[in-house]
């Protein structure tokens, strides 16, 4: 039994309301780790202006996915796996790329591997990534501005797949041929 509830947009707090049904809009359906965020209106919409601050940097969609993948694999959030696994579908991304973004291992392009190592660095520091590996993710054709998108990133999905754990939400059903269990 959950303490949290599963909100709709008739049930959601005053604050949310707007925000469920913009967010079951844009999916056609409502995703029930928002449903269950939506009890707190100020983290639901903290996480959604996060994410759309990540979205307007200047990564690309697929460079975007990579932080989200090494922040959610890092934070075991099956959820957010699943969910940007569907997106790398929609990117048209290799398989062999959204495999081994899911297992967490070597990514098969150079510069989207630096990528992945640079933000799992900044995770495992707490931001104080020894100069080596910033050096490493600059020569890989990165620029300093893409160093602090990579902290918003990982502030906007650390807020996602804490939460997602925190409530125990479940997998939605549209994302089930996605599914994902960390690594032993």
């Amino acid at each position: 039994m959950s303490v949290f509830t599963e909100h709709t947009a008739e049930t959601a707090p005053a604050a949310a309301r707007q925000t469920i049904e913009g967010v079951q809009g844009r999916f056609g359906w409502l995703p029930t780790p928002v449903a269950l965020m939506a009890e707190s209106p100020q983290l639901l919409d903290g996480f959604l202006t996060a994410n759309a601050g990540f979205e307007q940097t200047d990564l690309t969609p697929l460079q975007r996915e990579v932080v989200a993948f090494a922040v959610a694999t890092t934070n075991e959030c099956h959820v957010t796996v699943a969910l940007h696994t569907a997106t790398l579908g929609r990117l048209d991304a290799s398989p062999e790329l959204i495999t081994a973004l899911r297992a967490g291992t070597p990514l098969p392009e150079p510069r989207l591997e630096a990528l992945r190592r640079f933000t799992l660095a900044v995770l495992a520091h707490r931001g104080a990534v020894p100069d080596s590996e910033l050096d490493d993710f600059l020569a890989a054709g990165y620029q300093p501005r893409h160093a602090l998108d990579v902290v918003l990133g990982i502030g906007a999905y650390t807020i996602s797949t804490v939460a997602n754990r925190l409530v125990r939400a479940p997998l939605d059903p549209p994302l089930a041929a996605h599914a994902w269990t960390p690594a032993v």
